[in-house]
């Protein structure tokens, strides 16, 4: 019995609240209150909710700023201010994405034909 704690769970009391009762107290009437540990779950579901949340409104926000530029390229494109095209290109890897004014054609260069070798059968 080293801690007060036991001290206390065992009926005993300890010297220095022993000191603090006053004189001619029945001992066995005492009731010694101790204050109760402090519980950290509160602030860690604070935390976690507040995170969560923040969470939830940034895709929230991601999401609405996703289909406001969706809604502008179709508004852009049915009104003929700019085109938005995808471009396959047979060299590449990936597809190449370009915007471009509808009204604006593209110039290709002239490709020179290939000379077919001449066979005999």
């Amino acid at each position: 019995m080293h801690l007060p704690e036991e001290q206390l769970r065992a009926g005993h009391i300890p010297a220095d609240l022993y000191r603090q009762i006053p004189p001619g107290t029945d001992l066995r009437k005492v009731v010694i209150v101790q204050e109760a540990p402090r519980s950290y779950r509160g602030p860690i579901l604070l935390t976690l909710t507040i995170t969560a949340g923040t969470v939830v409104v940034l895709l929230v926000a991601a999401f609405v700023a996703q289909i406001i530029a969706a809604s502008v390229v179709a508004v852009l494109s049915a009104s003929g201010g700019i085109g938005y095209t995808l471009n396959r290109a047979h060299k590449s890897k990936g597809r190449q994405v370009t915007a471009r004014s509808s009204r604006q054609r593209v110039k290709r260069s002239p490709r020179p034909k290939k000379a077919r070798p001449y066979r005999k059968h």
